[in-house]
């Protein structure tokens, strides 16, 4: 490629990159959700940083200070054992965001893959048994499944993270078997086939471009949800272990402690309820560009 060819392509990347955030900031909640977004991810990396105490957030005690209300220098108050919650709120995102990514770095894949199969070998022995296998899955409330399966396993935050990734694809393989199957009717499909392209070739290069811009919007909706799933599971003593912060565990503690110490439960609660909220802003935002784009 010569210089100037790249010098073209660069410039037009960067255009589309403009219009695509011109449109993506068109809505005000998206760019909020956004930010909101950016500034956890920021707080988790560089938690040591941010947080007043970081040594709280592991086996510390000073009960001198315990179940002090929010007040300088505990902007959020202490727990029953004098560790600071803002500290504690601060290193918990590590974990509420490694959940999600964890997954759905496992769901997506092992799920849009299934869909894909059944989708286009839609009328087979593969279609029946994927869909067959989804429904069972999809049959049982997602709570009650996850809380089956951590049960049965070691409670802590891997076991929780393979715990929720076992009902969680079955959503993308619905969201894509409905896709693959309406896509794979179409006249490129047939013109690939009719090249005499493999069904793997088909698949991955025919109807997965196809099928990325749901499944990114759907990521991004789900990220906030698996972390909310997460913290239910930490709530009920299957997720995170003690002495590492986890803002289930941090309202759950709280709870014993309502309404007097109100704000050991109110401050981990409402930082999942933010998380949950700036990723759905997010996601409509997202939703809402490809949504622009397929319609230019």
């Amino acid at each position: 490629m010569s210089v100037a060819a790249a010098t073209v392509e660069r410039s037009h990347y960067r255009t589309e990159m403009g219009r695509a955030w011109y449109k993506f900031s068109g809505n005000k909640l998206s760019v909020l959700g956004l930010a909101i977004v950016v500034v956890v991810v920021l707080l988790a990396i560089f938690a040591p940083l941010f947080a007043p105490y970081p040594a709280h957030a592991g086996a510390f005690v000073d009960f001198a200070n315990a179940n002090k209300a929010p007040a300088a220098p505990y902007w959020l108050g202490t727990d029953n054992v004098g560790r600071d919650i803002l500290s504690r709120i601060i290193f918990s995102l590590r974990s509420a965001l490694l959940m999600g990514m964890m997954v759905l770095s496992i769901s997506v894949p092992v799920g849009t893959s299934m869909g894909l199969l059944a989708g286009y070998f839609q009328g087979t022995i593969i279609d029946s048994i994927i869909t067959r296998i989804t429904d069972v899955f999809l049959a049982v409330p997602p709570l009650v499944l996850a809380l089956a399966i951590a049960s049965m396993l070691t409670p802590n935050l891997t076991n929780a993270m393979i715990a929720i990734s076992v009902m969680w694809w079955p959503w993308y393989t619905r969201l894509v078997y409905g896709m693959a199957s309406s896509l794979s009717k179409e006249y490129f499909v047939r013109s690939a086939e009719l090249s005499g392209a493999e069904w793997l070739h088909i698949t991955l290069r025919e109807l997965l471009p196809n099928c990325v811009s749901p499944i990114l919007t759907k990521m991004t909706l789900d990220m906030g949800l698996v972390i909310m799933m997460g913290a239910s599971l930490s709530f009920v003593g299957l997720g995170e272990q003690a002495p590492a912060p986890a803002l289930g565990n941090m309202v759950s503690d709280g709870a014993k402690y309502m309404p007097e110490q109100w704000w050991m439960t109110v401050f981990p609660a409402l930082t999942i309820m933010i998380i949950v909220l700036s990723f759905n802003m997010l996601g409509d935002g997202i939703r809402d560009l490809f949504a622009l784009e397929d319609k230019s």
